[in-house]
């Protein structure tokens, strides 16, 4: 094994183009982690913002971004159980600071990872951690949703949103989605109950008596969605900041709101992994690009136009 590997870092914030190839060294696992030989890293919105936009996450670069990883264990550092070299994993660096994943090799706690369903290949298998585990944390373990439950689910299309439509279906929701006309189908195909498109229709006047709202648009969006809401039901944005008070504007509603930032989560990552296994949670491909062309992939992931996840192969 090389002592060094190819990474995809960048020097500067900015658009795609500041993404360059180089050479740094493989890390070295310590005590509770893993080393993974990546095979496909999943990209996500995050991915653009860091690369872009100074932000309160992360210092200026230099920094190889992404935090999706599907490959094996290389090596495993003092005191892991889990895994064993050879072994084929899927998970989610610790968000924020543990990003890393454009690159051949990359360092995590063993407990971010579970083994990779057999069913998927590691481009599938890449496409699931971040979105996944953020649907996953809002409906499961915030919301804690229950059968016969109606949700709305915003950006419905999108990689968070595809997999929450799946999740809240798995356990036994009424779900209601937001997308653009070309997409409804495609939600359909996945379950969802009812499809609105956004740019004809006001769902805010639209739904009523929903349980729960999953949110990734803006503090507008979120506010406009509290009026949807039964008493005592609760919205749950994916923005960790803002410049409104949600939860005051909720309880002036008698309903609730929270901000939500992802957490790495063995436990989930295996629950996913069980409803892969099952036939219920599939992710969608956008595209796939192989590691010298990421700042193609980061191009595209721009536009906000994708439908599912762009994933990130390394050969």
């Amino acid at each position: 094994m090389s002592e060094n590997m190819r990474a995809i870092s960048q020097d500067i914030l900015g658009g795609p183009e500041v993404l360059t190839e180089v050479q740094l060294p493989r890390p070295v696992p310590g005590p509770g982690e893993i080393l993974v030989r990546v095979r496909a890293a999943g990209l996500n919105p995050t991915d653009w913002k860091h690369r872009a936009i100074a932000g309160v996450f992360l210092p200026p670069p230099p920094f190889v971004l992404g935090w999706d990883v599907s490959g094996e264990v290389a090596e495993t550092g003092i005191g892991v159980t889990l895994f064993h070299p050879g072994d084929e994993v899927f998970g989610m660096l610790p968000y924020p600071n543990g990003h890393g994943a454009l690159a051949e090799y990359v360092v995590g706690p063993a407990r971010a990872f579970a083994r990779k369903p057999t069913s998927l290949d590691h481009v599938q298998a890449a496409a699931i951690p971040l979105a996944a585990l953020t649907a996953w944390q809002v409906l499961i373990d915030t919301a804690e949703l229950q059968s016969g439950q109606r949700v709305l689910i915003h950006a419905a299309a999108g990689g968070v949103g595809h997999f929450a439509v799946q999740i809240a279906k798995a356990h036994g929701a009424y779900v209601i989605g937001t997308a653009s006309a070309p997409n409804h189908d495609f939600l359909r195909d996945l379950g969802a109950d009812e499809v609105i498109d956004y740019r004809t229709v006001d769902f805010a006047e639209a739904v009523r008596d929903v349980d729960v709202v999953l949110d990734v648009i803006d503090d507008d969006n979120s506010i406009r969605s509290l009026r949807t809401l039964r008493p005592g039901g609760l919205l749950v944005t994916l923005r960790p900041f803002g410049d409104v008070d949600l939860a005051a504007e909720a309880n002036k509603l008698g309903v609730r709101a929270q901000r939500l930032l992802v957490e790495d989560d063995h436990a989930g990552m295996v629950a996913l992994a069980g409803l892969v296994e099952s036939g219920k949670l599939r992710p969608t491909i956008a595209g796939t690009f192989p590691l010298t062309e990421a700042a193609k992939a980061h191009a595209l992931g721009d536009t906000g136009r994708t439908v599912g996840k762009l994933v990130v192969t390394v050969p």
